[in-house]
């Protein structure tokens, strides 16, 4: 192959190729940063819409509507004398005379009363009780509609330039919607067309009224990404294509310059061949040619010449060695890394063998990580230098049975007297000097620093997946365990469980008691699911007072089960107060679930045993319920 064909297939690999890959994945980032923004401000909208359902549900509008009606003297004698009718009749002249779009009483599972626009939504809660303390029911109560929640969701969530469209459904049927067109029980997460045109889709699950749970969807046109995708990749593009021109010329420049100076050092060579020594290499310019050029003249210098060239080689192989030090310290395999020190060790200072010890923390043992070469014949001296460098915490130098050792703990970067390993090596018949001591020296705290970030990895991978005030998973790891372990039960034919736990009165503990003794109350409750989990199950806290637990190889049946021993527990648990004046014992409210049993994915089986413990609150709490 020619200089120039090299030259050429230099630059294709070099900025032809690269620039094709850069191209490729510049494209591809590009879509998927304007696509995350785009799924960002839809999942925004879906917040902003689910922050507006309960700001209507707890308005002060609401709040007086229900006070009012619990305070009602002839509703509340129509229901203590059993007479729906009557109480009927009195519910719908309430809706009518008092601003309430819809006014709902049950008793138990019994819808005993219900007058106002079926459309309402975000209702407001309260048990009504009579004057002697008996229960009359409990009172559902809305003073807003879908249709007009749809509208503000519309305006607040939504601007001109990324417009967001409503749509409220209970079930299959629609109760209102921004969009013309749109159906009912749209997808989360998904894209969508309506009436030719395509959404991107979001969705949230709101509490209504008895029997009726609400999906509110949000949906944004992608036309908007589509465009702005097109305009990044043009600008990409045109930079790029900008790039290879300037790249183009320059190699042009370059190569023609480069083939100048191969002749003219080509011609020289012949001459040399022929043995016209007198010839010399033109020299010009201070270039890597004109450095070579020089050598070319310079083959008939001294041997001292010579030497002083070898001298600088054995120092920049010094250098060398000492870069592959510093690099150390971003290793991030334990073992893998100190079976690279040893290694380096052994070569630099000319060592017949050598060994690795490294503990995981402080307190455990020293375990051996790496080994080179054969360290029977020369266990006597290691050892001695082992031991002396673990009682000093210095580097050693000791000899036994005619065995040079040298041994250096590895300590961590702040200068602590705790040692975190151990390396050693050993030659025959020969003492280390004092450069190679120097080396040993060195290469030995470069490892003690990367044992240290090897172990502070390992400490920020367990926090990325904790918990910090319960030390059980977070939400993100919940969400990953809970999609491997659907997958795992679908490949194997294997149940998963799902327990969600949430504190009853929790609220309460922290307004009379202070958030300390919450976070204490949490703690124990995380420690008692933690208690009653086995290995292979997965406590977590899925967010504020809920908790969660994952029961890979688990029954609908056998989650109850467990769940409810959960529950006996939590309620016959005494914490300790912080002030030292007795102890609280609280309650919780269970929801059980079981893939396949009770859902068809991970969204939906945190969805239906989510609705169990909603179900289990409206039970009258501390109550342990199955998905249905």
């Amino acid at each position: 192959m020619s200089f120039r064909n090299r030259l050429t297939l230099f630059f294709v690999v070099i900025v032809i190729v690269p620039m094709i890959a850069v191209a490729l994945v510049l494209f591809r980032l590009i879509a998927d940063s304007e696509t995350g923004k785009s799924d960002a401000g839809v999942a925004e909208a879906a917040r902003t819409a689910e922050g507006l359902y309960r700001l209507d549900a707890s308005g002060a509008r609401a709040r007086s509507a229900i006070q009012s009606v619990a305070a009602d003297a002839a509703l509340a004698t129509a229901l203590g004398k059993n007479d729906f009718t009557a109480a009927q009749r009195r519910a719908s002249m309430l809706v009518a005379t008092g601003g309430i779009t819809r006014l709902q009483i049950t008793r138990g599972s019994q819808v005993v009363a219900d007058a106002g626009d079926q459309n309402a939504i975000a209702p407001i809660t309260r048990d009504l009780i009579a004057v002697d303390k008996t229960p009359l029911g409990r009172l559902y109560l809305s003073v807003h509609d879908a249709k007009g929640y749809a509208s503000l969701v519309h305006r607040v969530a939504g601007s001109r330039d990324a417009p967001v469209h409503t749509v409220v459904a209970s079930g299959k049927r629609l109760l209102a919607s921004s969009l013309p067109g749109a159906p009912p029980g749209l997808p989360n997460r998904a894209n969508v067309t309506i009436g030719g045109r395509s959404y991107r889709a979001a969705s949230i699950t709101a509490f209504g009224f008895v029997g009726e749970p609400l999906q509110v969807s949000v949906l944004s046109p992608r036309s908007s990404t589509t465009s702005a995708i097109a305009r990044s990749r043009l600008v990409a593009g045109g930079v790029l294509v900008g790039f290879f021109a300037l790249a183009f010329a320059f190699a042009l420049l370059v190569s023609r310059s480069l083939q100048q100076q191969i002749a003219s050092f080509l011609e020289a060579a012949r001459r040399l061949g022929t043995g016209d020594f007198a010839t010399r290499v033109p020299v010009t310019g201070r270039d890597e040619f004109a450095a070579l050029g020089e050598q070319f003249n310079r083959m008939s210098q001294q041997l001292e010449a010579r030497l002083e060239e070898l001298r600088q080689q054995r120092a920049r192989l010094e250098r060398s060695l000492q870069r592959i030090g510093e690099t150390f310290a971003s290793n991030l395999d334990r073992d893998a890394l100190l079976g690279i020190v040893l290694r380096t060790a052994v070569d630099g200072v000319a060592a017949s063998a050598g060994r690795a010890s490294v503990r995981q923390s402080v307190g455990e043992p020293l375990r051996e990580a790496a080994r080179v070469g054969d360290v029977s014949v020369m266990r006597a001296a290691l050892e001695a230098a082992e031991r002396e460098a673990l009682r000093t915490g210095g580097p050693t130098d000791e000899y036994a049975d005619s065995v040079h050792a040298l041994a250096h703990p590895l300590a961590a970067s702040d200068g602590g007297t705790s040692v975190v390993g151990l390396i050693s090596v050993a030659r025959a018949n020969r003492p280390f000097d004092a450069a190679e001591i120097e080396l040993f020296d060195y290469l030995a705290r470069q490892a003690g620093v990367s044992v240290e970030n090897v172990g502070l990895h390992e400490q920020v991978q367990r926090q990325a997946v904790t918990d910090d005030l319960t030390g059980l998973f977070n939400h993100r790891r919940f969400n990953e365990v809970l999609e491997a372990e659907i997958e795992r039960s679908r490949r194997f034919a294997q149940p998963v469980g799902l327990v969600m736990l949430d504190l009853d009165d929790f609220k309460q503990i922290n307004d009379t008691r202070g958030h300390q003794q919450g976070d204490q109350v949490l703690r124990d409750v995380a420690a008692l699911l933690r208690e009653y989990s086995r290995e292979i199950d997965a406590p977590a806290r899925y967010g504020g007072e809920e908790l969660a637990l994952i029961l890979p190889q688990t029954d609908l049946e056998g989650a109850y089960q467990l769940a409810e021993r959960l529950r006996e527990g939590i309620e016959t648990h005494e914490i300790t107060m912080l002030d030292g004046q007795g102890a609280l014992r609280v309650t919780a409210s269970i929801g059980v679930a079981a893939f396949p049993d009770s859902a068809t994915d991970a969204a939906h089986l945190v969805a239906v045993a989510d609705a169990a413990l909603y179900n289990a609150k409206r039970a009258g709490k501390n109550k342990t319920v199955r998905a249905q």
